[in-house]
């Protein structure tokens, strides 16, 4: 004749475990995934904060030596930093500045050690300007001098 009261109740509960553990799989993916992300964006994070550079000129007396302008990079995170033309990008006054226009003394910079940074004298014309030096992961510094 057909299920009774108690068959019923089965086939419903057997329903409502099959839906709640479906429900609780999408959950589980979910959470998972955004996990994931918030790791990802952990470590990018922490490469910033360990990775940190200043330019320590005195900002009314830039020397020079020949066709160049010295400016100093000190690595003041804990991270070594990769000094090359590819690793850094420079402005001045906004304007990049051409790969071929400027260089560094080292390949790269431990903790707590200051690099030179070499800028051809033809990129930077007399008066007030501002270099923008832009590092590894997107970190930069900005300095305002005189020339």
């Amino acid at each position: 004749m057909g299920f009774s009261l108690t068959g019923t109740h089965v086939v419903f509960f057997i329903a409502a475990v099959i839906i709640a553990s479906a429900v609780s799989g999408v959950l589980i993916a979910v959470i998972t995934d955004v996990m994931g992300s918030y790791e990802e964006r952990g470590v990018r994070v922490q490469d910033k904060l360990d990775i940190e550079f200043k330019i320590i000129n005195d900002p009314d007396n830039i020397p020079s030596s020949g066709s160049d302008y010295l400016f100093y990079l000190k690595n003041i995170g804990s991270k070594k930093i990769p000094t090359t033309n590819t690793t850094f990008t420079l402005f001045i006054d906004g304007e990049i500045v051409a790969v071929a226009n400027y260089n560094f003394s080292d390949t790269s910079i431990a903790n707590d050690v200051v690099t030179t940074l070499y800028i051809a004298t033809s990129e930077i014309s007399a008066g007030y300007h501002i270099l923008r030096a832009v590092g590894p992961s997107d970190i930069d510094d900005e300095f305002m001098f005189n020339i």
